[in-house]
């Protein structure tokens, strides 16, 4: 029997394909080795349920900006110099940390003043799944409770090849 899981990921597969198509927009080097994480990320999606007690604040900022999942996901697990697979904690103590890959920039910075981001994987997801439900498209600034020595972590989310020169 098939679940609706199983056929939402292979939806979200062959979405991502047919998008891969247009060769013009979406670089392919990037594409390959970072599967692992898109996919790390859509498995914790599904099973997470939304806790919005984990944001202090969301602000759309551009709803019509377009940030394909698949780049916002690897994105994702980018920040600190990357989070994928068994690494649980973002590395090396940083006070403000920054993460491209293609149609997705983020910049993450703490909220205090010698703070610096100790944000565990699991939190990063569940904050950045509590915003994408409030903005579900487009650009989009948070602050997530916690995430840092004290204080709170704030961070954004844009397309780089949309910011105003």
């Amino acid at each position: 029997m098939v679940s609706t899981q199983n056929i939402l990921q292979a939806i979200l597969i062959a979405a991502g394909a047919a998008q891969g198509m247009i060769l013009d927009e979406v670089p392919l080097m990037p594409r390959i080795p970072s599967m692992a994480k898109h996919h790390e990320v859509l498995r914790a999606r599904a099973t997470m349920e939304v806790d919005h007690s984990l944001l202090v604040k969301v602000e759309c900022l551009d709803p019509s900006q377009e940030i394909l999942l698949h780049d916002e996901t690897v994105a994702q697990l980018s920040i600190c110099g990357g989070m994928p697979g068994s690494i649980e904690v973002c590395n090396g103590a940083p006070e403000a940390t920054t993460s491209e890959v293609g149609t997705a920039m983020f910049v993450l910075t703490t909220k205090e003043a010698g703070a610096f981001i100790n944000i565990s994987k699991k939190r990063w997801m569940r904050c950045m799944q509590a915003a994408r439900d409030q903005c579900p498209t487009g650009s989009l600034s948070a602050t997530c409770v916690g995430g840092t020595s004290f204080g709170d972590l704030k961070f954004t989310l844009e397309n780089p090849r949309e910011q105003d020169l």
